[in-house]
């Protein structure tokens, strides 16, 4: 059964073997797995801290994680962020979402997306913003298919990839 869900202790090994996941492709490195296997339960503070920070400084925004599961196994992460300052509103929007890698191009991503948008209208939010990477085609099918409206490319300072913007209504 596939469903989204606030991190917890329950996922902890599929969580931590997922970040290895990750690291091996060169991203999440700033996640330490000692520090993540020796202090989870920090780890899940941190992001429930996250969710209720307020007020919030300039640069952060409150934001909620989830995790999508299916039949016991972490799948994938999305944070959700209901207010935007200026670095999401040009770069990261509302949605942010990832699937680890052994589990990607098997239709979670349009799943995850789908799941987090129904997320995001119950916590009252109408139309949301999403971005990815010019080059990032899975994720590009992924959002057009959960309904995004492109709207531009904006340029990234230090990187040399553009990101694509796209806007979905909650109706």
């Amino acid at each position: 059964m596939l469903f989204l869900t606030e991190p917890s202790m329950q996922y902890k090994d599929q969580y931590i073997a997922a970040i290895r996941e990750f690291q091996k492709e060169g991203r999440h490195l700033y996640n330490s797995i000692q520090t993540l296997n020796n202090n989870f339960a920090g780890f899940l503070q941190k992001l429930e801290a996250q969710r209720n920070i307020r007020p919030y400084p300039p640069d952060q925004v409150p934001s909620t994680d989830l995790w999508l599961i299916d039949d016991n196994e972490f799948i994938g992460r999305l944070s959700i962020r209901p207010v935007l300052n200026d670095f999401y509103l040009k770069l990261g929007g509302h949605i942010g979402y990832e699937i680890r890698p052994s589990k990607r191009c098997q239709g979670y991503g349009k799943e995850i997306l789908r799941l987090g948008l129904q997320e995001a209208k119950k916590l009252g939010l109408a139309r949301v913003l999403i971005t990815c990477d010019v080059n990032n085609i899975g994720s590009k099918k992924v959002i057009e298919a959960n309904g995004g409206q492109f709207e531009n490319i904006v340029s990234v300072e230090g990187s040399m990839i553009p990101k694509l913007r796209y806007w979905i209504d909650l109706g």
